[in-house]
């Protein structure tokens, strides 16, 4: 069997392949991503005899709800859409040290626990450094398997001969395949892995989770096809030196990708956190000019935090913003909307805005919380400490709807908040709730009244 070495052509982007190196890719069309690989490739190999294939009708097709694994982390399994689907491939990814290891190592504790076999393999620690982070986290049952190996083919026996229930792969840049080339870590090496994983997933009907590393710019590193390879991307979000952490499902073919779900890192591994809106405004100050509690959704969970603001004066030709947890183009519309609409000459103030915390919120429900809160920091005039307030502000400094007022105010109302400023068209689906007094609102110019 001759074996024929050559050199081509790896879009890092899209995993596209070219014979020859390009400035632009032809599929994704980015720029200067093309890397190039040794690929080996195997010459006069025989085709594998056709197999015997039939189509089965929809209707015959049976789907149970049982069949999921539960893994007893109530965050994670909310994320996964209830629970762990069995033949299921799914891919974690973040930042280094943010606790992507700890969080699957959790899972298989979690599951040898409940008699599931386990199998853990790293291409990243010994045997010895996963032993000291498991006895942090406590007891572990007989059902978990350690194995340190990078190669791919002795992994995929060593898989075949144990048949785990689950096993989770740490991490899919270090396989590597002694028939490919190029070094681990490489487009030919990721997407090959990722193949072979896939296959085991599907045709031994085993849970796989691989962790992927991410780039600088957030993303899995490796060819953007491994996402589509997979059946689940969750991302692991936060900031390394604070103590909580976001699980983020940004594809899930088994569930919705809009729930989150909330830890908090501790010396005993991630601890899930049930009231994240609490854990969002503890701390928060009292008699704060520049500070509004807003409502967001994520998924069916409506998470309360505070939007702080500080405007103070220019003392240069250009006055400065920043945003922190919010998009920076959002806030300079709105604070175009408080100049135009409002009067605010906020063009010669410099402007601070910060959803406490370190989280990260895009969502369009907060913009009437951004508003409040400069103009609250600019008239130096604190809000009261039980309102709160959630609303789209248009162009014209109108108040739009949002999705799922009433869950918002029951959240509110759950926490003590005695005011909700809403939009006015939402008072409708809201109706009456005791315990809380509801103000609708149509304009800015309305809500500046309110300070």
């Amino acid at each position: 069997m001759a074996k024929a070495k050559k050199s081509v052509y790896f879009c890092q982007n899209c995993g596209h392949e070219e014979s020859k190196w390009l400035g632009q890719c032809p599929m994704c069309k980015e720029w200067n991503t093309f890397a190039e690989e040794k690929v080996v490739s195997i010459k006069g190999q025989k085709s594998s005899k056709e197999k015997q294939v039939q189509a089965v009708t929809l209707s015959s097709v049976t789907t149970d709800e049982d069949e999921r694994m539960k893994t007893e982390l109530v965050e994670l399994d909310r994320v996964l859409g209830g629970g762990i689907v069995p033949g299921s491939l799914v891919l974690v990814g973040g930042d280094p040290g943010i606790g992507k290891s700890t969080l699957l190592l959790q899972v298989c504790q979690k599951l040898s626990a409940m008699n599931k076999k386990v199998l853990y393999i790293s291409g990243e620690e010994s045997l010895k450094q996963i032993k000291l982070r498991a006895n942090r986290m406590g007891e572990f049952s007989e059902n978990l398997y350690l194995l340190c190996e990078t190669s791919l083919n002795l992994i995929q026996t060593a898989i075949e001969r144990e048949k785990p229930d689950v096993v989770v792969i740490d991490s899919i840049q270090t396989m590597y395949n002694e028939e490919i080339g190029s070094a681990p870590g490489s487009v030919s090496q990721v997407r090959e892995s990722t193949n072979v994983f896939m296959q085991l997933a599907k045709g031994m009907n085993i849970a796989i989770f691989i962790v992927g590393h991410v780039t600088k710019e957030g993303t899995v590193a490796g060819p953007r096809v491994l996402e589509h390879m997979v059946d689940t991307v969750l991302y692991f979000e936060g900031d390394r030196h604070a103590s909580y952490r976001i699980l983020r499902g940004v594809k899930n073919r088994f569930g919705s990708t809009n729930e989150i779900g909330v830890f908090e890192m501790r010396k005993e591994g991630l601890v899930e956190v049930e009231n994240p809106s609490e854990f969002m405004l503890s701390g928060k100050p009292e008699n704060a000019s520049g500070s509004v509690v807003a409502c967001a959704m994520e998924g069916t969970r409506p998470m309360l935090m505070e939007i702080q603001a500080l405007v103070c004066k220019s003392n240069f030709g250009m006055p400065r913003r920043t945003a922190a947890g919010i998009d920076y183009n959002r806030v300079n519309l709105l604070m175009a909307v408080l100049e135009k609409r409002v009067g605010l000459p906020l063009s010669g103030y410099d402007a601070y805005v910060n959803i406490a915390g370190g989280i990260r919120m895009n969502e369009p429900a907060v913009d009437l919380g951004i508003i409040m809160a400069v103009a609250s920091s600019y008239k130096n005039r604190p809000v009261s400490e039980d309102t709160i307030v959630f609303g789209e502000v248009g162009l014209s400094g109108e108040v739009r709807a949002v999705t799922m007022p009433e869950q918002r105010v029951a959240e509110a109302k759950k926490l003590g908040f005695k005011v909700c400023v809403v939009p006015e068209v939402s008072l409708k689906s809201i109706g009456k709730v005791e315990g809380i007094e509801v103000i609708g609102v149509k304009s800015v110019n309305q809500t500046m009244n309110l300070l």
